[in-house]
Parts: C-alpha cells; structure tokens; sequence
C-alpha cells in the first residue's frame, strides 16, 4: 500500500511535470493555440504597404512584360531597318542605272579655254573662263544656257587666257565652292579675279591632286592634278576628271609633260572617253604616254588665232595615229557633248584630219561649211568698190579680229566684204565689234 503510494505520488509528479513542460513548449498539444507571433515580433511591412509592394511587383511585372514586348517591337524594327537598308542599298548600287544627262559645253573663246558642265542633277560646274575680252562672252553664253548659279568655280591656273574672264562671272552669277590651284600672278587679271572673289566673301580652296569634289550624287569628280608643286605655272594646273556612269571625262588645263608624267606615275586611273588636248595643242603636251594612258575616244582642242603654231602638227598626228576623233574651236566654234552615262553624243562631225592641211586654208574652211545660209551682196560704196562677199565666195578674207581693226573695217556686219562666221564668234551677226 505504501509502495503504491508512493509509485502513485511520483507517478503525479512526473504527469505534472510533463503537462507544465507541455503547456509552456506547446508540443504535442492540438488543444494549445499556437503562439501568435505578430503579438511579439515586430512586422516589417505594414499591410498597406503590402498591397503596393503587390502592385508595383505587378507593375514591375507588367513593365517587364512591355520592355521585352518593347525589345521585342526594337528588335522587329532594327530587322526592318536592316532589310529596309538592305533594300536601298539593293536599289542604289554603284552600278545603278543612271539617270537625266550630263551636258559637256567647250565653249569658243578663240586661243583660250573654257568648259562649263551642266550635270545631271541641275548642278553647274564652270572649268576657266577664256580671255579678258571673253568676260561678257562668257556671262551671255552662261546665262544662254540658263545657268543662274555656279556651284564649282575652277581656274585651273593663274594664265590669262584661262581666268581673263573669270571675275565677271563671279561678279554676275551666284558662286558655291571655288579652285584654284596654290600658284600666284602678279597680272593684273589674275589680281582682278582675286578681288572680284574677295568682294563677295568667297574662299579659295587648294586644287591638287586627290580631292574630291562634291558636285551630283551621279557624278565622280576628282583632281588628278597637280600632284606636286612646280615652278611652271602651266604644269600646276588643275586636272579634273569627270565620271558619269560608264562615261568620263578629262579637263587638262595647260598641263605639260611633266605633270602628265607624274599623274601616270601616280597609280591614277586616267582612261577616258574624252580628252580635252593639254595646252592647246601644244608639243609641250599629250605625250605619247599619256595619251596612251588616257586612251580616249574623243579630243577636244581649244585653240583660236595665234601666232604660237597651234595645234602643231605633231600633236594632230599623234592623236590621228591612235584613231582618236579631234574636234577643234577654231574650226568649228563651240563643241557640245551629251551623255546619258552609256553613249556620248558630240554637237559637231568629227574634224578630219589631213597631214597636208594649212591653219590658213582649214581657218576659211570654217566659215564655208558651219553654215549653208549665204548674206547678202555688199552694197557698193567709195572705201569697198564692187566688192561682193558670201560665205562660199569673197574677194576679202581677215585672219583675225586685229587684221580688221588695223584695217580700219571694224566692227563688220554681216553682209560686209570680210565678214565671217570666224570672227563673229557670239554669231549676232556683228563681227570684232570690241
């Protein structure tokens, strides 16, 4: 009895034991709630805040969702872009059909030289500009051709009868960009041009070889020339070449072998179509190698009255043995060439080369077969007694412009014994009227 007593009082004791131990651990009771630890343990979020929490996590979620739905759209764009790039690069290659005409004008300003380029953009490049005497020439024949802007304004060299009338057209047309190459004149014409271009705040910029000239999307224009400086001003002058399409062009200015030797020297393609002949016609230029590195189709000489035996004979054969057509402006006044980028089509028939021809006799050529339209009989007076002139047939024949004024006869009409075609060069029927 005792013993279970004692057994039942410990037996109690342990039970106590085990429920306090129970009621304070809470283990193994499903009676006991649990311990609500948001009464003792501070929260970190505040419900509202939770709900904001949920919302910018759903607006970051919503915003992720746009920027990759955004990437997305980028992505799509820069692929059309590209095809769209690819596209215009597809439609504009470099051999692209070209498009409009290129129109080449070597204008007659009798023993000079000038050549205006109408592109076929709308864009007016001018290439010197004849004699001191060519000045209204000039701005009238520009003006002729609607010209209202030259957005290139070269001189290829300082000489007067490449720049002489250069300053009126600057003083009467709107000027873009202007070249000259880095040579110097202390002529008074040279000095004139200089001025003409100072009083509208236009810059020079160097001519030389390797520069590019900006002019029509359509066209390649560079500066083959000069490649170095020289002590003549002849062989610093500039040389451009011209591309359109599969048709190109070359404007040599006066430069000489020298010149022509260092381009060739230089690794530059010089192949073209058209060749304007270097220095007139001169023995000093158009060298055998450079002809043949040019190899052209077509050669222009600008050349008029001068006792200096242009074009001499030997360029004439050089140019005829290689089968090149020759065009000439003293015998067939100003020569145009059009081009379309494939073919090119000169104003003019060739001029025909015979090595027993006389400067004299092809000069009177011109005035017998550039026109078919006979003038009209002189009227008989005191100072030309019965003296009948046509085209075709006169008793009366002037070299030049200075022949007549020395004679006393200028200016002369049409119709006048001594009138011609020749010497009346802007063809308004008024021949060396200046």
């Amino acid at each position: 009895m005792l013993r279970y007593l004692i057994f039942s009082k410990n037996s109690y004791f342990v039970l106590l034991t085990c429920l306090v131990f129970l009621i304070l651990s809470g283990c193994g009771s499903t009676t006991i709630t649990p311990v609500d630890n948001s009464s003792t343990i501070p929260q970190t979020t505040d419900p509202a805040l939770s709900k904001d929490d949920n919302n910018s996590s759903n607006s970051t979620s919503s915003d992720k969702d746009s920027s990759e739905t955004e990437t997305t759209k980028d992505e799509t764009t820069k692929d059309e872009e590209k095809k769209e790039e690819t596209t215009t690069q597809a439609a504009k290659p470099s051999t692209a059909t070209p498009t409009g005409k290129l129109t080449v004008h070597y204008i007659d300003v009798g023993q000079g030289a000038s050549q205006l380029i109408q592109t076929p953009g709308g864009k007016t490049m001018l290439i010197d500009g004849g004699n001191n005497d060519d000045e209204q020439r000039m701005v009238s024949y520009l003006k002729k051709q609607g010209v209202s802007r030259v957005d290139v304004l070269i001189g290829t060299h300082p000489d007067a009868d490449h720049v002489g009338g250069l300053d009126a057209v600057v003083d009467a047309f709107d000027i873009g960009k202007i070249y000259m190459p880095k040579v110097s004149s202390n002529t008074k014409t040279f000095e004139s041009l200089l001025t003409s271009i100072q009083n509208k705040g236009l810059k020079v910029t160097t001519a030389k070889a390797g520069v590019t000239i900006d002019l029509d999307d359509q066209l390649d224009v560079k500066m083959v020339a000069p490649v170095k400086s020289y002590d003549d001003k002849n062989e610093m002058s500039a040389v451009v070449k011209l591309a359109f399409s599969k048709n190109s062009f070359l404007f040599t200015g006066d430069a000489e072998s020298g010149s022509e030797s260092d381009m060739i020297n230089s690794g530059v393609n010089l192949k073209s179509d058209v060749l304007l002949v270097g220095h007139h016609g001169s023995n000093s230029s158009t060298s055998q190698a450079f002809l043949n590195a040019v190899n052209p189709t077509y050669a222009v000489i600008q050349v008029g009255d001068n006792s200096y035996g242009h074009p001499v004979d030997n360029i004439l054969k050089r140019l005829h043995n290689k089968n090149v057509k020759i065009y000439r402006n003293d015998l067939q006044g100003t020569i145009v060439f059009t081009s379309n980028g494939t073919t090119i089509k000169p104003s003019v028939s060739e001029w025909k080369y015979t090595a027993a021809a006389k400067d004299k006799e092809t000069n009177s050529q011109k005035s017998d077969t550039t026109s078919t339209k006979k003038e009209p009989a002189a009227t008989t007076s005191n100072k030309d007694t019965a003296v009948t002139k046509t085209e075709t047939n006169t008793n009366v024949y002037y070299k030049n412009c200075t022949e007549v004024r020395e004679a006393g006869k200028a200016p002369l009409y049409e119709g006048d014994p001594g009138y011609s075609t020749k010497l009346d060069r802007d063809k308004d029927g008024i021949a060396c009227e200046r």
